[in-house]
């Protein structure tokens, strides 16, 4: 059903502006404006290979229930368009108390569902579509390895992320497979900590409660550890918290005994590395006076992207255009907030540089579709020119 969808989705989420702007070097400069697009952004495969499944879904059982397990991506207005399109979510309110069925179509999301929620449905006997991203699948061979081998996964992520759930569950198929989730460095020092001798049983449980396999032990269940992590964490620290994690290893074992008690393997995903690349190579080539982030706020792949830029520059992560509310004025979400679809926002003003030239860079991640990014452009462009926003002209985004 590919082309029978593939005009659909170009209508839904194509920008013929984001088309001049590659062809243009990845430049835009309109009036006093000059726009400079990372060269790396917006859906990546796995996010255009799930929307297009559902889409085709959809189209391939015109007169069935069609659900999704939850959002399909971490994007507000790809989620909306597919409930537009007739595709229900088992995680709305209104369709919880739905009995999943043999009749029913069940749409699997790119982060993928855990082995318990697989199970179920499966024993629902219901038509399955899976578009769990190819990435997502590799850690999970790592994490089933080393359960396997009798190796605690500790998986850099966040433990209530749709990805990080059904990462863990995967070493629950093992009768001695455990977990540990890390969210970040201050976490993985308190774990290596524990493996070098220095921690308290007790304190360290109830740290990790819900971040770890049911029964963990941390005096026997730390003493072989292999590291994984979610798909869309930031890849520089993914890094560091694995060598944190050899380091206490060694300390602990020694040099020698190493192999038999830590492994780690690279699971960021090459989407998520070259959209971080991109920005870094723009951040590190153009002298920006603001950089805007462009992506849902629980992404966590964009979140980070826009940890990066605000290292080096003031940067804004918006949602959606209609987050520019005008030159004076601009609604975002705050850099290190929780990456929830409910994170506060907050309103700044005197964003926009009110005379002379301004230079701004663009970035959006991967479960941004380009339409977005291109309306982005379009009311940039509009404040520095005056011209009608498209939005003026229209009435509310899409």
């Amino acid at each position: 059903m590919k082309e029978a969808v593939a005009g659909e989705l170009a209508a839904a989420y194509h920008s013929k502006l984001v088309d001049q702007v590659r062809t243009s070097d990845f430049r835009y400069e309109a009036g006093r404006l000059t726009v400079h697009l990372a060269r790396e952004f917006g859906f990546c495969y796995g996010v255009d290979r799930a929307v297009d499944y559902a889409y085709q879904a959809r189209r391939r059982f015109p007169d069935r229930n069609v659900f999704l397990t939850g959002e399909i991506i971490h994007n507000p207005h790809v989620n909306d368009r597919l409930r537009a399109a007739g595709i229900r979510f088992l995680s709305d309110a209104e369709e919880q108390r739905h009995e999943i069925g043999p009749d029913d179509v069940v749409i699997l999301p790119a982060f993928g569902v855990s082995v318990g929620e697989m199970l179920r449905l499966t024993e629902r006997g219901c038509t399955l579509v899976d578009t769990t991203c190819g990435s997502v699948l590799n850690v999970w061979k790592n994490v089933v390895r080393y359960a396997q081998d009798g190796f605690t996964a500790i998986i850099h992520g966040k433990f209530r992320h749709e990805e990080t759930r059904a990462t863990a569950s995967q070493a629950l198929k093992f009768p001695k497979g455990r977990y540990l989730i890390v969210l970040d460095r201050a976490q993985a020092s308190l774990v290596c900590e524990y493996i070098r001798g220095n921690g308290n049983r007790e304190a360290f449980l109830e740290r990790f409660a819900g971040a770890a396999s049911p029964g963990f032990d941390p005096d026997t269940d730390l003493a072989r550890i292999g590291c994984a992590n979610q798909t869309t964490m930031l890849m520089s620290e993914s890094l560091e918290i694995g060598e944190m994690f050899r380091d206490a290893m060694r300390d602990r074992y020694g040099e020698q005994a190493l192999a038999s008690h830590f492994r780690a393997f690279d699971t960021i995903c090459s989407a998520t590395q070259e959209r971080q690349d991109a920005v870094e190579a723009l951040l590190n080539s153009t002298a920006l006076d603001l950089m805007i982030v462009v992506g849902g706020y629980n992404s966590s792949n964009t979140c980070n992207l826009a940890r990066i830029c605000a290292d080096r520059v003031r940067t804004y992560h918006i949602a959606d255009p209609g987050c520019l509310l005008s030159p004076a004025e601009i609604r975002h979400r705050p850099i290190g907030a929780p990456s929830t679809a409910s994170a506060p926002e907050i309103h700044t003003t005197d964003w926009l540089p009110p005379r002379g030239p301004i230079v701004v860079g663009l970035t959006a991640g991967a479960s941004t579709p380009n339409n977005i990014v291109g309306q982005v452009i379009e009311t940039l462009s509009s404040y520095a020119t005056g011209a009608p926003r498209e939005q003026d002209r229209c009435g509310d985004w899409p």
